[in-house]
């Protein structure tokens, strides 16, 4: 068989991204509370190749992956990163994981219940390094008591956050959410709009001394249809 990528191509045309996707496997995440938390995570990785490879060998990616089974973790990810560029001779390499994180937490009435959160980590390596962390945290309304004085009855859920953040130092899974919880706890009932609820997250975000940039995306899900309201800024200062 063919070394394709040890083949030289003259057409000068860019691939942008060559590479493996949704490939289940076992991940070791920071657990605040347990200190590590084993979940499994779909991973995308890719590269982006010079114009004088014509492709590269795909199981290639999953030899690397491979060496850092039980050992695949938040310190591994530039790791991975930087063998996927130097094996495959790549000018950047791009690495995306999904998975779930259960997190238990304490419901009202002291009731002890474990929420699943899905989370992703999108990682880039060209010169330096880049990392995105994202995690969608439903918006649930607090519960009403019947007027009878009776079990407490759920008003379902009202949508979902999704919130990115790149950190110059080191966040907590656990921190990102409770900080979403907590900036919408402030106010009391239903959320009044995707507009003022992306607002009290935005400023949530903007406040912690930790997160260098963050994009906000709220929806609301109704009838047929859904609404949604989107945020970002870095530290710069420039809102969209």
């Amino acid at each position: 068989m063919k070394d394709i990528q040890s083949l030289r191509d003259t057409r000068r045309v860019n691939i942008r991204k060559v590479g493996v996707k949704t490939i289940s496997y076992p991940v070791t995440v920071l657990d605040r509370a347990k200190k590590v938390q084993q979940t499994v995570a779909t991973v995308n990785m890719y590269v982006n190749l010079p114009h004088s490879f014509k492709g590269t060998h795909m199981s290639r990616f999953v030899e690397i992956l491979n060496r850092f089974h039980g050992d695949f973790n938040l310190q591994a990810f530039h790791r991975i990163l930087q063998e996927m560029k130097e094996k495959l001779e790549a000018e950047a390499a791009h690495l995306e994981i999904e998975f779930p994180y259960f997190l238990q937490q304490e419901h009202e009435g002291d009731d002890i219940g474990t929420d699943r959160y899905m989370c992703r980590m999108h990682g880039s390596l060209q010169q330096t390094d880049d990392l995105v962390l994202e995690i969608d945290v439903p918006i649930t309304p607090a519960r009403r008591q019947t007027a009878a004085g009776g079990l407490p009855r759920s008003m379902g859920r009202w949508g979902q956050a999704r919130v990115a953040v790149r950190f110059h130092r080191f966040i907590w899974i656990e921190e990102l959410i409770s900080l979403v919880e907590d900036s919408l706890a402030e106010s009391s009932g239903p959320p009044e709009s995707v507009e003022s609820v992306c607002h009290l997250i935005g400023t949530a975000l903007a406040e912690h001394a930790a997160i260098s940039w963050y994009q906000v995306m709220v929806e609301n899900l109704a009838h047929g249809y859904s609404t949604f309201s989107s945020v970002s800024e870095d530290r710069r200062g420039r809102k969209n």
